[in-house]
């Protein structure tokens, strides 16, 4: 496993970070294919074993308990030091702001919440799930800064917004002497490559780091567009999200295919060796020991120039999907 100094901290993370969205107990979650504890700890076993030391997890996947799978995983098999953690929260519900519950309160509900799920004292990395347009930014960065002042996080970082918005967000903390955030967890993929407009050279700029989600889009890049999935069967949210670009897509996905063969290689070390010559820590979701395997295979890849290239040039502009569709 290669390592990297995670953007601007003091974090060594594994090239690959740990998903969990794919586990938990799967009647009190919104997905019907998570995995059981059992195996979830297997997978979470096999990757640490293999060098992963960044995992994933919110407190939204499956009502908390793929926090608490994970949470138990690490106290079994690892020591708490040797693990960056993340996990992340959403926004304040209807009901909690019909009920005047503040956003400095929910957060902090939240946190206490996650760190009992996960069995710890610590978060190495607090995210926001999605920006949230009913709270005032200043209250969330001035409560995740009081969260990293405390002791109960070490660093703070914001999945699915837009540039500005994570400029704003860390000008406004940089102004007050606040903590920043350090990261950004988007959907980037080579079928999904809007990040590139203003996203990317904006953290290449600030030295934020990248850690995409869905990097595989789905698992589409990883078989032929015929075949599906349990997954793409029975979540229409992850279904939706590529149909109206599946003829174009459908190019790229030959050429990732193409390229493996050429090259003696899985599908997988194709699409996430593109991804890596561009992020920090792809967020690989598992659901089998074999895809663990092959993610830590896609670690070396070095692809040329000229296949990279071929690779990006059939990509056409997507329309934002997802929960980046509801950023409005």
């Amino acid at each position: 496993m290669e390592y990297m100094k995670f953007g601007k901290t003091d974090l060594n993370v594994s090239r690959l970070c740990l998903g969990t969205m794919g586990f938990g107990i799967s009647s009190v979650g919104q997905h019907t294919w998570t995995l059981d504890e059992d195996k979830s700890k297997e997978i979470i076993k096999h990757a640490l074993d293999l060098g992963i030391n960044f995992i994933d997890t919110a407190i939204g996947y499956s009502g908390g308990t793929s926090e608490q799978f994970v949470g138990r995983a690490i106290k079994e098999y690892a020591k708490r030091e040797d693990i960056i953690l993340a996990t992340k929260f959403f926004p304040r519900t209807t009901d909690e702001i019909a009920n005047h519950i503040s956003g400095k309160e929910h957060i902090n509900k939240l946190l206490d919440m996650s760190l009992q799920n996960l069995a710890t004292d610590y978060i190495d990395l607090y995210i926001c799930h999605m920006w949230d347009y009913h709270t005032p930014i200043e209250e969330v960065m001035e409560t995740l800064n009081e969260a990293v002042k405390a002791g109960k996080v070490r660093h703070i970082g914001i999945s699915n917004c837009y540039a500005w918005q994570i400029a704003k967000a860390n000008a406004i903390a940089r102004m007050n002497g606040w903590a920043e955030f350090v990261s950004i967890q988007g959907h980037y993929n080579l079928l999904f490559r809007e990040e590139e407009r203003e996203m990317i050279p904006y953290c290449r700029e600030e030295n934020i780091a990248i850690t995409p989600y869905s990097p595989l889009a789905s698992g589409r890049l990883v078989k032929p567009p015929t075949e599906t999935s349990k997954r793409l069967e029975e979540d229409s949210y992850a279904k939706g999200k590529y149909e109206s670009t599946a003829v174009q897509d459908a190019i790229i996905i030959e050429r990732v295919a193409e390229l493996a063969e050429k090259k003696g290689m899985t599908r997988i070390q194709i699409a996430l060796g593109w991804l890596l010559s561009n992020v920090t820590a792809p967020v690989v979701g598992a659901t089998k020991i074999s895809h663990i395997d092959d993610a830590v295979m896609a670690v070396s890849v070095k692809l040329t120039s000229e296949e990279i290239a071929y690779l990006e040039e059939a990509y056409v502009p997507h329309k934002l999907v997802g929960v980046m569709a509801e950023n409005h």
